[in-house]
């Protein structure tokens, strides 16, 4: 796997070429070229690149990166004809600048001529160890230390500066965050590089993590070009303690065309990618606004943020609604002390109500300082971490006191208070509120499910975690499929339960086998063509006697040969049938475009198309991994054991799931797919065992899964 870039220089450079700056008023080089020269602090030289030019705004410009005068240029913004920017590169690399931002268009988005010219730089990147920013990216922004290598206008004007640090590979999204974090804490670094040729979204992850002003790291991606480099970042952020908040584009049908045009990346598979951020750590969310709340609320956060959540309000309708959306989320709501009570019975009126959710009626609407004395005493309690603070409507100076008291009151708490301005009517209490940095919310909803995300809330029990959708994935070309005995012979010598059993070529055979396994058997169609055997009549069941093997051996070659007639037809397996009472449940694994070889868990047998009830884990599995695969379906309580059903063996199934993952994962250069259906799961201490199995292989060179000699 690649390494990742150190940026120390492209972060903070002290000298800055721009190609293709221009005199040309409102032109993106002139922009570019403004901005840099007029915006920001950089510490060294400018220098202006552009044959048509002798100078530009009255300092000087060069007509080329070669002829330009001996200094250590840290970067290059090129903003020139995308046919022309190969050569400017190479006298990068001639000059020995290490960093080159191509913001022009044109490239892999663009057409097979395009896709070729951005080959080219990626084999000048490796060549070399020049790193390219972008193609097709609207720049870079440092802006704590007020730095723009970017042509947007708007600069000069986004610079509340802060410990969030955000990547995305889209610009206007991304300014429209950057603008979203106006006030309270802001945006310290934003890398959007576009087409991701050479630096991608795991190299300013792993940056942002490494870096102490960084608190929280915010990602907006549209595609995954790497997805084991981007694991492994997410594993680096999650080791540094910095959280790191995503929201994938591209989860539906629609959306992945679009990610795909925009940025020419794979999308991945949208159950896939959710489950490797749950595994890595990430927060993922729906849309923007969830992204920037929950990116601003982690960095407001305490150590006692989650020990439970208040409603505090002065509306009893508003209380409850907020008491029942809050109750659906499965937040857990602070339990007050017997001090919080007293001091609450002392400032509001016997009327009010004042148990969580407090409603502390209209009259309290006369007296901030009773509000702010209020909040005060519930911020102390311990058990209270958030408290939900609700505003309701719009009552000009009233609300207006009403929201000093809660800035007043945030400044003062290591308790996070979180406002909720629910009028349209946007008065002066709502940008007392935002220009205070407490990012108030529109709406009970929105806030709610952001406190669920960002908060690690100090739950009694652990929630069950929603099933993904099932997606497939996969490669797009074909697997080899082998026969299931083939598969069992495979999986048996990796050390796998495999049930004892043989293929056999004739009726007697099938007899005579049935007699040694002992009774019942079960007697399946041994073909590499025929994926569902069921579905082809070519499996026979509760065999209990030599004369009703015979039978099964005609009638299942009967029923192959009228059903699937080009299946090539390689005897017939009989096997010990298992006791009844076990459950069935699936373990596959496929090999995810983006992320490789991904294991899938799920009920099994009939369930599989029906309630798709599945979880995933990248592979390799860590024990932990694969205990929380287990518990992560809707319906793992049938595995616990249910109208008196002894519980499932789950250390055996746990123990299978790791095996399965170690031989994926030691075949990972020849495994396409890998299917366990049914797994048979007896009760404690009886095992699990797959009753039926396929595995494909790539169609390439000869596997070294490849059953057959050489």
């Amino acid at each position: 796997m690649k390494p990742f870039a150190d940026l120390t220089r492209f972060i903070n450079p002290r000298n800055v070429a721009v190609v293709g700056a221009s005199a040309r008023e409102s032109s993106q080089g002139r922009r570019l070229y403004d901005n840099l020269v007029l915006h920001s602090s950089v510490p060294g030289e400018v220098y202006a690149v552009n044959p048509a030019y002798q100078e530009i705004g009255g300092r000087p410009c060069w007509p080329s990166i070669s002829a330009l005068p001996e200094a250590e240029i840290d970067v290059a913004l090129i903003m020139i004809n995308a046919t022309l920017v190969l050569d400017a590169l190479r006298q990068c690399v001639a000059r020995g600048i290490p960093f080159a931002v191509v913001m022009t268009s044109g490239f892999s988005e663009a057409g097979t001529e395009g896709q070729r010219l951005e080959r080219e730089i990626a084999e000048l990147c490796q060549a070399t160890g020049l790193h390219v920013y972008g193609p097709n990216c609207p720049g870079f922004v440092n802006v704590r230390d007020r730095l723009g290598m970017t042509f947007s206008p708007a600069f000069k004007d986004d610079l509340n500066a802060g410990s969030i640090g955000l990547a995305t590979q889209g610009g206007g999204l991304g300014r429209n965050l950057l603008q979203g974090l106006s006030f309270g804490e802001g945006v310290g670094l934003w890398f959007s590089a576009g087409n991701e040729v050479d630096l991608e979204i795991p190299d300013f992850i792993a940056h942002m993590a490494n870096d102490p002003k960084i608190s929280v790291i915010a990602l907006l991606m549209e595609g995954v070009k790497n997805g084991r480099r981007l694991t492994a970042a997410l594993e680096l952020a999650r080791a540094r303690n910095k959280p790191v908040v995503v929201l994938k584009v591209g989860r539906s049908e629609a959306g992945v065309r679009a990610a795909q045009s925009h940025t020419a990346s794979v999308a991945g598979t949208a159950a896939v990618n959710s489950a490797v951020f749950r595994q890595f750590g990430a927060i993922e969310v729906d849309d923007l606004d969830q992204l920037l709340a929950a990116s601003r609320l982690l960095t407001r956060i305490t150590p006692k943020s989650g020990n439970g959540l208040c409603i505090y309000t002065f509306s009893g309708g508003t209380a409850a609604l907020a008491a029942d959306i809050a109750g659906a989320a499965g937040l857990p709501m602070a339990a007050f002390s017997p001090d919080t009570k007293a001091a609450l019975r002392k400032l509001l009126p016997d009327f009010a109500s004042m148990d969580n959710p407090v409603d502390t009626t209209a009259d309290i609407l006369r007296n901030p300082e009773a509000s702010a004395a209020c909040l005060r005493a519930i911020c102390a309690d311990s058990a209270v971490g958030t408290v939900l603070f609700p505003i309701p409507m719009d009552y000009g100076v009233i609300t207006d006191g009403m929201a000093q008291a809660i800035a007043t009151v945030a400044a003062e708490t290591d308790t996070l208070i979180v406002p909720v301005w629910m009028s349209r009517r946007l008065g002066g209490g709502f940008q007392l509120l935002e220009t205070a940095g407490l990012l108030p919310f529109l709406s009970l909803s929105d806030a709610i499910s952001a406190l669920s995300k960002a908060i690690p809330w100090k739950r009694p029990a652990r929630a069950a975690a929603a099933a993904p959708r099932h997606g497939d994935g996969g490669a797009t070309r074909g697997p080899r499929m082998l026969s299931e005995a083939d598969a069992k012979s495979m999986l048996r010598e990796a050390g796998l339960p495999i049930p004892e059993g043989r293929v056999v070529t004739s009726a007697e055979q099938a007899a005579r086998e049935a007699e040694h396994l002992g009774f019942p058997v079960v007697m399946k169609v041994v073909s590499a063509q025929i994926a569902h055997k069921t579905e082809a009549g070519g499996v026979k069941l509760g065999i209990a006697s030599a004369g009703a093997a015979r039978e099964a051996y005609a009638a299942i070659h009967e029923s192959v040969a009228r059903r699937c007639p080009g299946a090539i037809v390689d005897g017939i397996l009989v096997e010990r049938m298992l006791p009844p009472g076990g459950r069935e449940v699936l373990v596959g694994v496929h090999s995810d475009a983006a992320f490789g070889l991904v294991l899938t868990f799920g009920l099994g047998g009939i369930f599989v198309e029906t309630i798709r009830d599945v979880a995933h884990r990248m592979v390799p599995l860590s024990r932990e991994d694969a205990r929380a695969l287990l518990a992560e379906i809707r319906y793992a309580e049938m595995l616990d054991g249910v109208r008196g059903q002894a519980p499932a063996d789950l250390a055996a199934l746990e123990d299978l799931v790791l095996r399965i993952s170690d031989f994926a994962w030691s075949h990972r250069d020849t495994l396409q797919e890998i299917e366990l259906n049914p797994v048979w799961v007896g009760a404690e201490g009886q095992g699990a065992v797959p009753l039926d199995a396929l595995i494909g292989l790539r169609q390439a060179a000869k596997s070294s899964l490849d059953p057959r000699p050489a």
